[in-house]
């Protein structure tokens, strides 16, 4: 009894020696690990490659880390569950159960590899192997030691799925490559949630070996590395043996596949505005990307014999608020013709294609409607007259037909009546932020500015949310803003009214005879000074569509023009995207009123007009002046002359109907010896003096200079607007008759130099006067 007593002691005696020992041990193991830790935390930050997917997470674009290696980021929830368990299997198998360090594996490691004197075995668990790639370094035996501390902290960090993903995602495949996701999209052409049994096999063997398992140049090795693995696993029955069977028989062929490059502007675009994020899951529709861009391919080659080399699209949704078409050129690769620029970032003049909103304007400022008659006629405004695209003048036009026709000088004269600085201001509300009062002229209104297709693209889809403007995002969980008003729904309905019409010159020769297969959108053309630029933007409800055709080095051509050259493709992207569509056009606005209006000046009839036409006006907005474009006119009796109310007492007169034509109409028949019904000049026995009047100078400008040569002969011209009374015009410099002229007749003259104070007198007494300075050449 005493013996056993004294052995139990013995035995309690080394059993507390050894605890202490182990609490000893552990507790400076602990105090060396919290040391370690302290001074050397553990840091990770994985570089991995910028990849851009579409909306429907279609890989679109990858780009080299910072260290010139693909390295795509993998979702560990997106890899094959085939390939985990084979990695898993075939590495670590029992990851999940220890703590970075798998201390039976490391004993028989270190046992067999002192027996044989050679490393023949390693220990290293999936989270040592992750703290090696993160921190290459020589294989020794304080490295091994090194390798563990930073795995166990590795461990108490993250977890065990976050740890499985970073080996996952750093596994080196030779070269540059790294990563499952990598390897899947450039081996096998397929990502790592679609791999079979045998090419998960390959996946797991390469990493061991990346360089004497290349992929490309050792097939032979590879293939028998992987029937090794998989008569391994068919052993242990690590899988079903009918999945096993079928890897053995597939064949080993691995042809490098290159990476998608599509929208490479687009994509480009998105990684320098977000330089933190790896995977950016973009707003584009892949399907309608690839056919787009493969069509604007396909149009610019035929465009090439015209020397037209480059193009850009750019389609938005107008419901979700998302960009989902970006075509920055027609051919990315296209090195000769500047292939690389992104043409829907890059700023142009936009011709015509500006029109809509200054006609807009006029809506909403009430001065005009859409039966509105504006004067097409030659016009001289601060030393610039503008001309029509044809050259030709149509006299009087009503306001949708010269929207329609695209007409030069009335857009000019109506930016005249509103004034550029309240176009410029509202052009900068719609977005054009780079278009200013001070650099701007007259000419704004035909596109002298520069504006991107994307700046015009957001323009117009205004009219498509009924006068809303709205920021359009470009990432698939973008989610729609409410925008804010730019213009009302009345203006911005009666303008894309007119904008659908077919029956209009910007249709096509070649769409001429199948208008059945246009879909019904609202649209306008541009084509900028020099023919350098082909614009056609076009709009429905759903989708806003703008195509831009030129050169990106600025070189004009002279086939190049919005309707022939823009148009044809714009609606070819309409009947792809929304073809057939059955959506409802644009509804009535509330404030859209109708009324019956004169045909000649589109205002209210009055007695006197009998041809009337429907016309759309906003209420308690529009201007609803009383038509008079009929006056009643006191004459003699044989209409020789009129009478004024001055002249008229003691006269026999009778009263006979006229057109009341403007004195700028009228100088412009006179001048182009246009016929029209004239009104008998004023009786000229009568001496009543006008104090006001219609009479106008329209040429020279005034506070003008000219510059003329000595000796050269040139004359300078002298020209009035004046109305009907007026029977002639007298023209004085500096107090001087230099000549009388009929009304609405230029007159020219050799000049003095110097000021010049230009007075011109009809013989009513009604007179105008200007100063201009003219210069020796």
């Amino acid at each position: 009894m005493i013996l056993l007593s004294v052995i139990f002691e013995n035995i309690l005696k080394k059993t507390k020696f050894i605890f202490k020992s182990l609490v000893i041990i552990y507790s400076i193991v602990l105090l060396c690990f919290s040391f370690f830790n302290y001074f050397n935390p553990l840091k990770i930050n994985i570089n991995y490659s910028q990849a851009v997917y579409s909306e429907n997470g279609t890989l679109m674009h990858v780009y080299l880390n910072n260290t010139d290696k693909w390295r795509i980021q993998s979702d560990f929830n997106k890899v094959s569950p085939l390939l985990k368990k084979t990695l898993l299997e075939k590495e670590d198998q029992y990851f999940y159960w220890h703590f970075g360090v798998n201390p039976i594996a490391l004993f028989k490691a270190t046992f067999f590899n002192l027996i044989k004197r050679k490393r023949v075995s390693g220990a290293s668990t999936i989270s040592m192997q992750v703290v090696r790639m993160l921190e290459p370094k020589k294989r020794t035996v304080f490295n091994k030691f090194y390798e563990i501390l930073r795995a166990t902290q590795l461990e108490i960090q993250y977890s065990k799925k976050e740890i499985f993903e970073m080996y996952l995602n750093l596994l080196p495949y030779g070269g540059n490559i790294e990563g499952i996701q990598s390897a899947a999209l450039i081996y096998f052409n397929k990502k790592p949630e679609a791999l079979s049994l045998s090419e998960c096999v390959v996946l797991s063997i390469i990493p061991n070996r990346p360089t004497s398992l290349n992929i490309q140049t050792k097939n032979i090795a590879i293939e028998q590395a992987k029937r090794k693995w998989l008569i391994h696993f068919k052993s242990k029955e690590t899988f079903d043996k009918k999945l096993i069977d079928n890897a053995l028989q597939e064949s080993l062929n691995i042809p490098r596949n290159n990476l998608p490059k599509i929208a490479p502007q687009f994509c480009y675009r998105l990684i320098k505005e977000r330089p933190n994020i790896y995977n950016i899951e973009s707003s584009i529709n892949i399907n309608f990307q690839i056919t787009i861009q493969k069509m604007l391919e396909n149009y610019v080659e035929k465009t090439k014999g015209k020397n037209i080399n480059n193009a850009s699209v750019l389609v938005l949704n107008n419901q979700t608020g998302k960009v989902i078409v970006y075509c920055g050129s027609n051919n990315y690769n296209d090195i000769e013709h500047s292939g690389q620029v992104d043409g829907v970032k890059a700023f142009r003049s936009p011709g015509s294609a500006l029109k809509p909103f200054l006609y807009t304007q006029s809506f909403e400022m009430g001065i005009y409607t859409p039966n509105s008659i504006l004067f097409d006629i030659p016009i001289n405004i601060g030393n610039y007259s503008p001309v029509n695209y044809d050259k030709t003048f149509q006299g009087e036009v009503s306001l949708k037909n010269a929207l329609i026709q695209s007409l030069n000088i009335p857009a000019v004269s109506l930016l005249k009546d509103m004034g550029i600085g309240e176009f410029v201001k509202f052009l900068n509300q719609l977005g054009f932020n780079d278009i200013k009062k001070k650099e701007s002229g007259y000419s704004l209104a035909l596109g002298s500015c520069g504006v991107s297709l994307e700046q015009l693209c957001k323009a117009y889809s205004v009219f498509a949310n009924q006068g809303v403007l709205k920021d359009f995002g470009v990432l698939k969980k973008y989610q729609t803003q409410e925008g804010r008003r730019v213009m009302s729904k009345e203006a911005s309905y009666l303008t894309s009214n007119i904008l659908q019409n077919l029956i209009r010159p910007d249709i096509p020769q070649s769409l001429m005879g199948s208008t059945f297969r246009i879909p019904k959108v609202a649209w306008k053309t541009g084509t900028s000074f020099g023919r350098k630029d082909a614009w056609a933007i076009g709009y429905n409800k759903t989708y806003t569509v703008g195509v831009w055709l030129g050169n990106f080095d600025g070189e004009g051509v002279p086939s190049l023009s919005g309707s022939e050259t823009a148009t044809p493709l714009l609606f070819n992207i309409f009947n792809l995207i929304d073809y057939n569509s059955n959506k409802q056009w644009f509804k009535t606005p509330k404030g859209i009123s109708y009324r019956m209006v004169c045909s000649k000046t589109g205002h209210l009839p009055s007695d006197y007009c009998k041809e009337l036409i429907t016309d759309e006006f906003i209420e308690n907005i529009t201007f609803q002046p009383k038509c008079q474009h009929i006056i009643e006119v006191k004459v003699n009796r044989d209409s020789s002359f009129h009478y004024c109310n001055s002249c008229v007492e003691n006269n026999d007169f009778i009263t006979k109907q006229y057109l009341n034509i403007p004195a700028q109409l009228i100088n412009y028949y006179e001048a182009f010896k246009i016929s029209y019904p004239k009104i008998p000049p004023h009786y000229e026995l009568c001496t009543r003096v006008y104090e006001t009047g219609q009479i106008k100078i329209i040429s020279p400008n005034h506070e003008s200079e000219y510059l003329i040569e000595t000796g050269s002969g040139t004359h300078l011209m002298l020209n009035a607007e004046t109305d009907f009374q007026s029977s002639k015009v007298l023209w004085y410099i500096n107090n001087k008759l230099v000549g009388e002229t009929l009304p609405n007749t230029p007159l020219f003259i050799k000049p003095p130099f110097g000021i010049l104070k230009i007075v011109c007198m009809d013989d009513l007494g009604r007179k105008n006067q200007i100063q201009i300075k003219v210069k020796e050449f």
